[in-house]
């Protein structure tokens, strides 16, 4: 980082090495070769500055009814091998993914975990039933929404939680024994990490209050609390308060924000009680990340609430409006919630929306973390699979197929590649979200950083040594130094920039605002905005622009304005360089096939850090 060379040789370096193949980044001090796992010894790379490994936290396969209904037939174990980089079948086509992933968790819906269970297995009770061979035999999408309507949404519809066929919670616990196994036989530590989880979905007059909810080790549940036992999110925390009193180590991560209704960050919970100082010392226990991006839309923000964003027009999903009064309001959007988080700090003295910062997919398709915009093959089963019907069709009671994306990539800082550091990373919110690519980003708060380092190592050892990382709290007695790195995905353009975005209260008033920290080609002017680039994407071939933005950038950075009694947060938001979008790459491989006029042809992808927090008094 002391000459241009350094640098260029210091990002090729790290750019060429895939978290796949950690080893070479290490010394052989740092295996360990005795890490023991249900009487297996595995080769694992420990790493105590920790390295970036890539997953998925947010997945569905057979095993979710409405995805069986959509006709995706890959279960557990196939989206694990898939997620290895095996071939399976996605609606009747071989498909792999491009780049195997470090990690991943099947989040199975558990509403209907019983009735899959019934579906998927001949000779069961009900498995030859009107409504179960009805499910299965769905010739086409318009069938199978009817059927769907029909067996699930009427059945709610009318206060019976499961269609006729369902053969009680013995068949719920068969199949969540299933996803069980499915995950344990997939567990190769030090190479491909499996973590036990699945989805309560609850969504009380339509809102989206979702979440996903992960385990740390196999102290597991007999079988998954749903929103049928449980509809408020205080009767899933009860519910895992009685898990921990049995040793179950257990957090959730809520998603879908933009489809909440403006229910994911009350000022009232479902009980109609005020939100007190017990319920946030609860939620801030036992929900630790915000599910950034996934294909149903991005949640950071909207132009509608932050028109002085000029990335905030990103995968908003706007159709998602059309349906259900999911009309969008600032409550629905996460950089609303942090900074609400931080209000309920002054006022009841915890932060009950104090989230770090994940991404998936939310794919129905069994697909793990597809999420490339070249190889992109729909998430929803017969609604999403050919170009025709992403360009046209729409998601029945959602939003329009061309709003979707492929969705996002968790991050997450760990000492290896294991179950339990995963598990801990996420947990401690070390995390990072992207809405793709490999992109890596570090973020610490201290003082005493240094403006450059010799090395990647060096960095990190003293962003340790001097400040905390991302997630945690700063409790410095003056005004923190924030140290941030980022370095581009091996694949793709290089990076435009990186801003810190700041959210606190000031006199009762909620507040936020953005700084470009770093900027590629010495383009951050000393007002603290950036020359424009011009990298265009070919929009005849989707090939990106190779010779702007840099591959890496680092800054020191500290905010002008610190008040040490102001509470705050900050976020770090890395922006790539533009390309294609699969809304391109579709009309380019499909030449009959014509996206609408309004469609966007070209994104500019990017990551964001989980927040550092500023609580004085604590």
């Amino acid at each position: 980082m002391k000459s241009s060379l350094k640098l260029w040789f210091l990002a090729s370096i790290l750019a060429s090495c895939t978290t796949q193949n950690n080893e070479s980044e290490m010394s052989d001090s740092n295996k360990n070769e005795g890490y023991v796992y249900n009487g297996i010894s595995y080769d694992v790379v420990e790493n105590e500055l920790k390295e970036a490994y890539f997953g998925e936290q947010h997945l569905h396969t057979a095993a979710s009814m409405d995805a069986f209904i959509a006709g995706t037939r890959l279960t557990p174990d196939d989206a694990y091998r898939f997620a290895q980089g095996e071939e399976v079948l996605v609606n009747g086509k071989p498909h792999t993914i491009n780049r195997p992933l470090d990690w991943a968790a099947v989040t199975d819906h558990g509403e209907f975990l019983g009735e899959t269970y019934t579906l998927m297995n001949p000779g069961t009770p009900g498995y030859d039933s009107d409504a179960a061979k009805a499910m299965r035999d769905a010739p086409d999408l318009k069938t199978a929404l009817t059927v769907y309507k029909k067996y699930v949404l009427d059945a709610l519809a009318g206060g019976n939680a499961h269609p006729d066929f369902w053969q009680g919670y013995e068949a719920v616990k068969s199949q969540w024994q299933n996803n069980i196994e499915a995950t344990e036989k997939n567990y190769k530590p030090g190479k491909f990490t499996t973590i036990h989880a699945y989805e309560w979905s609850s969504a009380p007059n339509t809102a989206n209050l979702h979440r996903n909810v992960f385990f740390r080790d196999t102290n597991l549940p007999d079988m998954p609390f749903s929103s049928n036992e449980g509809p408020s999110p205080q009767e899933l925390w009860d519910w895992m308060i009685a898990q921990e009193k049995n040793g179950v180590k257990v957090f959730a991560n809520p998603h879908n924000p933009n489809e909440s209704k403006g229910m994911l960050f009350p000022e009232v919970a479902m009980n109609n009680k005020p939100i007190d100082k017990t319920y946030a010392e609860t939620r801030q226990h036992f929900e630790r990340n915000l599910e950034m991006m996934q294909t149903k839309g991005n949640s950071e923000v909207v132009p509608n609430f932050w028109p002085n964003d000029e990335f905030a027009d990103f995968e908003n999903a706007v159709s998602l409006q059309e349906y259900n009064g999911r009309v969008f309001e600032k409550h629905n959007f996460i950089r609303y919630g942090l900074t609400r988080g931080v209000k309920y700090k002054e006022e009841l003295g915890v932060n009950p929306f104090k989230y770090g910062f994940v991404g998936g997919t939310d794919s129905h398709n069994g697909v793990m973390s597809n999420v490339e915009e070249f190889n992109y093959v729909g998430h929803h089963g017969m609604a999403d699979e050919t170009a025709l019907d992403r360009s046209r069709n729409e998601q029945d009671g959602e939003m329009y197929n061309r709003d979707m994306n492929p969705g996002g990539l968790t991050g997450v800082w760990a000492t290896s590649n294991t179950r339990e550091a995963i598990w801990d990373g996420m947990h401690n919110r070390e995390s990072f979200a992207t809405s793709g690519p490999r992109i890596k980003v570090r973020f610490f708060a201290g003082n005493g950083f240094q403006s450059s380092y010799n090395s990647y190592e060096e960095m990190v050892k003293d962003g340790y040594a001097k400040g905390v990382p991302m997630g945690q709290n700063y409790e410095g007695n003056e005004a923190p130094e924030f140290l941030v790195w980022a370095i581009k995905d091996p694949i793709a353009p290089n990076l435009d920039r990186i801003q810190i975005i700041k959210g606190w209260v000031e006199n009762g008033e909620m507040k936020d605002t953005i700084f470009n920290v770093a900027a590629s080609e010495d383009r951050l002017k000393s007002d603290g905005t950036v020359t424009p680039i011009d990298a265009p994407v070919n929009m005849k071939t989707g090939e990106f622009n190779k010779e702007k933005g840099a591959p890496e950038l680092m800054a020191v950075w500290k905010d002008p304005v610190f008040d040490p009694n102001q509470n705050a947060y900050y976020y770090v938001r890395v922006i790539q360089l533009p390309t294609a979008r699969y809304s391109l790459w579709d009309e380019i491989r499909n030449p009959d096939v014509h996206y609408p006029e309004d469609t966007k042809r070209v994104i500019q992808e990017r990551a964001w850090a989980s927040p550092i927090w500023i609580e004085p008094g604590n």
